[in-house]
């Protein structure tokens, strides 16, 4: 019997949470019974009343209070279709309200159970019984329904202002959700100059106005997925990270023809990028590919650079043999062209788990996205009129002669690509560099270690 009359009172609340909905509120509703009556509604309205207290439990209890005329809700059953967050939760056990009974767990917020259990407290000198569970399906595809739609409108808001090329790929959102310590929000940028339209994403963390920036540039086949372990570090220091997908990477837009993809254009919207941001006390960190490209910055614009973190990577000048394990890479890229980008990274890095090496292939879910995979292992210069090779040799005297920073390096022990002497021949050409910091359980994508790598840069580059 008591089911049967849950039942009935929580359809009272599943009213009033689609009431909601049809305002564009999250849809929550709830209800006071007393006496086997309805004494008070409520339903979701913290955006339209500007109010984060107006949750459908916080204005149903106001209101069987004012019927009441007392605060305490002696004898009162409240029904809400989703379980309380801590802030009803307390509101509830203050009314000293007798009993709950809610629909559709909370996984993230939930109060009674999910997260916590204020209500089983044995502390407070209160204890509201609970019931869970009432309607739970019915609840819980509503709020889903409503969810599903308001990504529908979001994506088509997104495609609105950063309309997709002809000639591109954009990776699908969902790819992107629920990635293992990514927890950033995304920014996206199209009205630079050199992008002609493509949409770039980057992450943006920490306030603007930090004495220090780190901008971390990702090399082939990564995206900045790969610096998750060394920005909380930066961002607990107090500083500003950027962290750019380049185009092609990560979700970034990604051109579907190879040849897209030419040295010159790539950093000239890294520096456009720059500029646009207004970074400032910048610290460059790079590794892979974003090496060969971001070596090449500085020089440009020296005045914004006050530091340099280097990982794993060279400076292609086209005057001297590329390394070895470098013209066996693109031989692989050309052979090989599908290759496991997460299976590639968890073979120089075993602690990767699964969920992890998903992350790294989640841009890319089939071969017409992956072009930039393709082109830029070729895009490191080889022979002396070869694209990139000027600017990189230009870059080189820049940083023998020019730089003012202060610089560290690291190399992974590992790398089959560009090993020890490969690092120690570019560290011999940076002004003022200490010679590298070998990590022994490394390859080349030194950032999966970049923990320890980031707190020691922390300390080394403070202003």
């Amino acid at each position: 019997m008591e089911l049967e009359q849950d039942a009935h009172w929580m359809r009272q609340a599943l009213a009033q949470a689609q009431s909601a909905a049809l305002a564009g509120e999250v849809p929550v509703g709830a209800v006071v019974v007393k006496d086997g009556q309805v004494i008070a509604t409520g339903r979701n309205a913290p955006v339209l009343g500007h109010d984060p207290t107006a949750h459908a439990e916080i204005v149903a209890l106001r209101a069987a209070a004012q019927r009441l005329g007392n605060y305490r809700l002696d004898g009162c059953t409240l029904y809400v279709t989703l379980e309380p967050c801590a802030m009803c939760s307390g509101a509830m056990l203050h009314a000293r309200l007798p009993r709950v009974v809610f629909g559709a767990t909370d996984p993230k917020t939930g109060a009674a159970g999910s997260v916590l259990d204020l209500f089983g407290h044995a502390g407070l000198n209160h204890h509201t019984e609970v019931r869970g569970g009432v309607l739970a399906q019915e609840c819980g595809a509503l709020l889903s329904a409503f969810f599903r739609a308001r990504r529908t409108q979001q994506r088509a808001e997104a495609l609105a202002r950063h309309p997709l090329r002809d000639d591109a790929l954009r990776t699908p959102d969902a790819a992107f959700a629920h990635l293992p310590g990514y927890p950033w929000a995304p920014h996206f940028i199209s009205d630079l100059p050199s992008l002609a339209g493509l949409r770039m994403h980057y992450l943006d963390e920490g306030p603007p106005s930090a004495a220090r920036t780190w901008l971390c540039l990702h090399g082939n086949p990564g995206w900045s997925y790969l610096y998750r372990r060394m920005l909380p570090v930066f961002l607990a220091a107090g500083d500003r990270v950027v962290a750019p997908d380049l185009i092609g990477f990560g979700r970034s837009d990604k051109p579907k023809k190879e040849g897209f993809h030419q040295f010159a254009w790539h950093r000239q919207v890294l520096l456009e990028l720059i500029d646009h941001l207004d970074l400032r006390h910048t610290v460059l960190v790079v590794q892979g590919a974003g090496g060969m490209l971001g070596l090449t910055l500085p020089m440009a614009m020296p005045g914004r650079f006050a530091g340099l973190l280097v990982m794993n990577t060279l400076l292609a000048t086209g005057d001297a043999p590329l390394p070895p394990g470098l013209v066996q890479w693109r031989e692989i890229c050309a052979k090989k062209p599908l290759y496991g980008v997460g299976r590639l990274l968890a073979r120089g890095n075993p602690h990767l788990q699964d969920e992890e090496c998903a992350a790294y292939d989640a841009p890319f879910p089939d071969r017409g996205y992956r072009a930039a995979l393709r082109a830029f292992a070729a895009l490191v210069p080889g022979q002396p009129h070869a694209g990139g090779a000027a600017v990189s040799r230009a870059a080189r005297g820049f940083w023998q002669r020019d730089w003012q920073g202060r610089s560290l390096m690291f190399v992974g022990a590992q790398d089959p690509v560009l090993g020890l002497p490969v690092m120690q021949a570019l560290q011999r050409d940076i002004r003022g560099c200490p010679p590298p910091i070998v990590l022994p359980q490394a390859g080349h994508f030194v950032p999966e270690h970049g923990q320890a790598i980031a707190a020691q840069a922390v300390e080394y580059f403070r202003p």
